[in-house]
This record gives structure tokens, C-alpha cells and sequence, in this order.
């Protein structure tokens, strides 16, 4: 596999403490930036009834005659630069939809939604480690809890604030530190499951920390607590809410770093990684492993291992999700009529005793490795309605 010599853009994000008249400053910015984007969406939405066509330039005319209007003039008082780059965002996610990537744009709620800006260059200032944001005097007070690569000048800042009230800013530079790994030959095959989070065709597995359960009994609690708040009980409320928030987070932020470590790993390790194509948004439908399947986040694990290889020059091929990798024997190739979620290991007329997910797992290798070397495409369009990758199981059966 040939690698050029690149550079990668990569964000750094740091939690930051704003002054009262900052934190004023950015959640009206976050308001102004949710109310154009609502109102470009809108506009472009009836303008589609009517067979018409509205571009991201002419939701720019549009913002300039809005605040114009007594109604809107608000709009003026923050950066202009969050506003252009919110309807830029309306301009990607149209044209996702019409290349059917992603469903139709939907509105930003005021409760729901994310609280973000984006600055571009012309909206921040970034000198010796300080930066300051349009409309504002003094520089935010961020912990540098990592440096930035040396001589980094950020093109893009977004600054966001979570539902447990945290602020972060996320940096987007160019690392010159990422660069393709030498190239190895080792391959591995994953099977993600419940019981392991992973199991390696190696025959390692990798347990399940089960974050969400560690903190179950006070999650629980506290939403008891915010249950019991009347509706209109303002701030007691929401800082109900916030606790909630508070624990969701600590669940999450253990959960991201587990798997950071883990795809790390992984892609340092193993030059050609396999695994398998499964639409976790179908299975979280089964509401008895719906909690379980969510906890162990293997839509985040998959996302997190393609893009870091695709950094370091590695290759992370998508077997086919109707491809029977628990029920065909690696060593001689039976395939078992039934294989029950609850048995766990079982022998194969061969003679060959197979442990249920370490036999998953170098079915998959062996198929990602047989289907990369006769050339076909092995990544599903799994953004595409209807797409499909090129390993087919030949009989239509979904595994039990």
C-alpha cells in the first residue's frame, strides 16, 4: 500500500472557565446561532414546495436582511462569523440529503439541541497560547491539559457548552506528529459482543467494563429527583437536570477514553483489521440488550478505528453482516444449521471445538483478507439507503 507523506488536521478540545460577561457573550451567540439556522431552514424549506432553489448565498442575503428588521436586530450584537457558518452547515446538510448521505435537515431545539459556534480565522485571535474570540476583550481561560503541536495556528475554534453545563473549545490544527506506521503484516479479526467488548481472532478478549452499570444506582437516583420537580419549578429544576446531566457525563467521558485506548491499540499494533458490518440502530430496537448495546458503543468504536487508520495508514475492512461468522467452522468450513445466542462453545462434526467468538472472529479475518485480495470492495455503503458491500452470504439468513 503506497502513503504519501501528509498532513492531518486534528482538534484539540479543552474545558474553559468564562468570565460572567463571556459566558453572557457565547450563550447569546449559541441563541443567534440556532434562530438563523432555524430560520434558513425555513425559508429553504418553503421554498422547496414551491420547486425552487436556495443556495447557502442566498441565505447569506437573507441573514444581511434580517438584521435589518426591527424584530431581528439582535442578531447584529454578536460575530457575524458563527451566523455564515451555521448556514454553511444548512448548505452540508442539504446536500447530504440530496446525495441520500442523511435524512432531511431537521430544526435546532432550544432544550435539545447542541449549544455550539464556529469561528473561522476572521472571528478569533490566537497569540503565545491566548485566545480571544470576536466581540470579546479578554482571552478565555482555558486549561491546556495537553500542548498543541509546536507553531500550531488554528484554522476553525468552535466553543460549545454541554448539558452538565461544562464549556469546552475544540482547536482545529494541522499535526505534523501523525503520520502512516510502518507497514506490518499482521491482520486481526474483531467480534464485538456483550458479554466481551471484543474477541480477537488472536484468541484475546477484551472484557466489557459496562461503564453505564457502574453508575446505574446513581443515575437512578437522581432521575427519581428530577421526576419529582414540577414543570414549572424553575431552578430547582434545572439543577436536577444538571445532576443527571453531570452523571450521563462522567459515564460518557469513561466510555470515550476506554475506547481511545483501546483503538490506539489496535491500529499501532495491526496493519489490516476486519470486522463486522452491524446495524446497531436496528439492534437497539431489542429493548433486553437495548441499555446493554448502547453502553458498549460499537457505532463509536467503529468510527474511531477508521479514522485512525486511515491516519496511520492502516486498512479496516467491513465484513458483510449477513455473513455467518458464528456458525461456520474455521477449520473445515461446515456451517451449522442453528447457533442459539446462548451456546457459548461447540464442536463441529470436524472434531474441532470452537469457543462461539474466537471462531467469530477468524471467520471474519478470513473473509476480510479473501475479499481484499481479489479486489472487490469490502466497505459497505452503510450511509446508503439500501447499499450493500460486496461479501453476501449466498443463503438470505440472519444469523440468531
Amino acid at each position: 500500500m503506497s502513503v504519501t507523506t501528509r498532513c492531518v488536521k486534528r482538534a484539540f478540545k479543552y474545558r474553559f472557565y468564562p468570565t460572567d460577561a463571556q459566558a453572557a457573550e457565547l450563550s447569546r451567540t449559541f441563541g443567534c446561532v440556532r434562530k438563523v439556522y432555524n430560520l434558513a431552514l425555513a425559508s429553504r424549506t418553503e421554498a422547496w414546495a414551491r420547486q425552487e432553489r436556495v443556495n447557502y448565498n442566498a441565505t447569506s442575503a437573507m441573514l444581511t436582511a434580517w438584521k435589518k428588521t426591527e424584530e431581528l436586530a439582535y442578531l447584529s450584537e454578536v460575530s457575524s462569523v458563527p451566523l455564515q457558518q451555521t448556514l454553511r452547515h444548512l448548505q452540508t446538510a442539504f446536500t447530504n440529503f440530496f446525495s441520500k448521505r442523511a435524512k432531511y435537515p431537521r430544526f435546532k431545539s432550544r432544550k435539545k439541541s447542541r449549544k455550539s459556534a464556529e469561528y473561522t480565522t476572521s472571528g478569533f485571535r490566537f497569540r503565545d497560547g491566548r485566545l480571544t474570540l470576536a466581540k470579546m476583550s479578554e482571552p478565555l481561560d482555558i486549561v491546556w491539559s495537553r500542548p498543541l503541536p509546536e507553531d500550531a495556528q488554528p484554522s476553525t475554534v468552535t466553543v460549545s457548552q454541554d448539558a452538565a453545563g461544562r464549556w469546552f473549545v475544540s482547536l482545529l490544527v494541522e499535526d505534523p506528529a501523525v503520520q502512516p506506521l510502518p507497514a506490518g503484516g499482521r491482520a486481526v479479526g474483531i467480534d464485538v459482543g456483550l458479554d466481551h467488548l471484543l474477541t480477537l481472532s488472536t484468541g484475546e478478549k477484551i472484557a466489557n467494563p459496562r461503564h453505564e452499570r457502574r453508575d446505574r444506582t446513581r443515575l437512578a437516583k437522581a432521575q427519581r429527583t428530577l421526576a419529582k420537580k414540577a414543570r414549572g419549578d424553575g431552578a430547582n429544576r434545572a439543577k436536577a437536570r444538571r445532576k443527571v446531566a453531570k452523571i450521563h457525563a462522567r459515564i460518557a467521558d469513561r466510555r470515550r477514553d476506554g475506547l481511545h485506548k483501546l483503538t490506539t491499540r489496535l491500529v499501532r499494533e495491526n496493519q489490516t483489521l476486519v470486522i463486522e458490518d452491524l446495524t446497531v440502530r436496528n439492534m437497539v430496537k431489542n429493548r433486553s440488550l437495548a441499555r446493554a448495546i448502547s453502553d458498549a458503543a460499537w457505532s463509536e468504536f467503529r468510527s474511531m478505528l477508521e479514522y485512525k487508520a486511515a491516519w496511520y495508514g492502516r486498512d479496516v475492512i467491513a465484513v458483510d453482516r449477513w455473513f455467518p461468522s458464528s456458525r461456520l467452522c474455521h477449520a473445515c468450513g461446515t456451517l451449522q444449521d442453528k447457533m442459539p445466542l446462548h451456546v457459548r462453545t461447540w464442536t463441529c462434526d470436524c472434531g474441532t471445538t470452537h469457543d462461539r467468538d474466537v471462531n467469530a472472529a477468524k471467520n471474519l479475518l478470513a473473509a476480510g483478507l479473501a475479499v481484499s485480495a481479489c479486489g472487490a470492495g469490502v466497505r459497505p455503503q452503510r450511509r446508503t439507503p439500501g447499499g450493500q458491500s460486496a461479501m453476501k452470504q449466498e443463503t438470505p439468513r440472519r444469523e440468531p
